[in-house]
């Protein structure tokens, strides 16, 4: 019986995370995957802790996602607010609630995908633990750890009146990736078409890039790190839309954000609501010598709002909502 025929509800808990851990490289910790928890060396002292949690339907499709794009994607944004911190990812802890009939090819190209992720994004941190468990939905959950070397952490409430705000990466390219996919790849009732190597394939470059960036988001973490490093006095991930984490930002520094559009590109509208990008948003004293990233806008004292797009308050889409914009079509 091949990988793809077997499924892992006809496998024990061990020999489905063997499959796992042949996929992945060798531990570096003091203590690694195997034992009841992982040992870490942090020099630092202090861990910067974080967690997400993807969901099919809400929050992917496996119509749309291959198990490695989805491995990638799940390391990915976890290790985006570890950086967006300061911090240095050093280690993934993850969990997987699967069906009973999911592939056990499933499980080993989600391990690719989580390594690939890793390597890319954040050499040196590895995946140390986590647990396997069987659910009707299939979900991951990640719990990504960083060290601050030495460094304080950069928070949401360090922004000042007179700061530059940045953006580090892009914007809107995920969110038109989302585009690509509901509007291409779905059928008469909502619900998706299986996203083929033949029909990614027969896209042209610029939605294929846009795809690709919705699913397995890159987020430039070196970048982040050197922002922290040169003084940034908060930080924050983008993924869920410009507006919606500005407005984050703003509430927790207790000033107002003021953006200009002209900085935003061709379609400012995408740019200020789309989401899932998992780029950075940086403000740097006016005085920074070398400010990391493309300015859009400027901190002022607290108005009556807490962003303005050109001076006024924005009306449009800010970004998701899970509460709001939730669709439990799975796919």
């Amino acid at each position: 019986m091949t990988d793809a025929e077997t499924t892992v509800g006809e496998l024990s808990e061990g020999q489905i995370l063997r499959g796992i851990l042949d996929r992945l490289p060798p531990s570096s910790a003091p203590v690694g995957p195997g034992d009841d928890a992982a040992v870490l060396a942090v020099p630092d002292g202090r861990v910067v802790a974080t967690t997400d949690t993807l969901v099919h339907g809400p929050d992917f499709r496996l119509a749309w996602s291959s198990p490695f794009d989805l491995g990638f994607k799940a390391a990915a944004v976890n290790l985006a607010d570890v950086a967006a911190m300061g911090a240095r990812p050093v280690a993934l802890l993850v969990a997987l609630a699967m069906p009973d009939a999911t592939p056990v090819s499933f499980v080993r190209g989600f391990a690719d995908g989580l390594a690939a992720a890793c390597a890319e994004l954040a050499p040196g941190c590895a995946v140390e633990g986590g647990d396997l468990t069987v659910s009707d939905t299939l979900t991951v959950a990640v719990t990504a750890l960083g060290s601050l070397d030495g460094r304080d952490p950069v928070r949401r409430s360090g922004a000042r009146e007179g700061d530059g705000v940045y953006v580090i990466g892009e914007l809107g390219e995920a969110a038109r990736g989302l585009e690509v996919l509901f509007g291409r790849f779905t059928d008469a009732a909502g619900a998706p078409i299986r996203l083929t190597a033949e029909a990614r394939g027969a896209l042209d470059a610029s939605d294929a890039r846009a795809l690709s960036r919705q699913l397995t988001p890159r987020p430039p973490l070196a970048e982040a790190l050197r922002a922290a490093a040169s003084g940034a006095t908060a930080m924050m991930d983008v993924s869920d839309g410009l507006v919606l984490d500005a407005t984050r930002l703003a509430d927790a520094s207790d000033v107002t954000i003021a953006i200009d559009s002209a900085t935003l590109g061709d379609d400012p509208a995408r740019a200020l609501g789309g989401g899932e990008d998992h780029g950075f948003l940086v403000t740097f004293p006016a005085a920074a010598a070398e400010p990391i990233g493309r300015r859009v806008g400027t901190v002022l004292a607290r108005g009556t709002v807490a962003v303005t797009v050109d001076g006024r308050a924005w009306a449009g889409r800010g970004g998701w909502d899970p509460y709001r914009d939730w669709d439990a079509g799975r796919g």
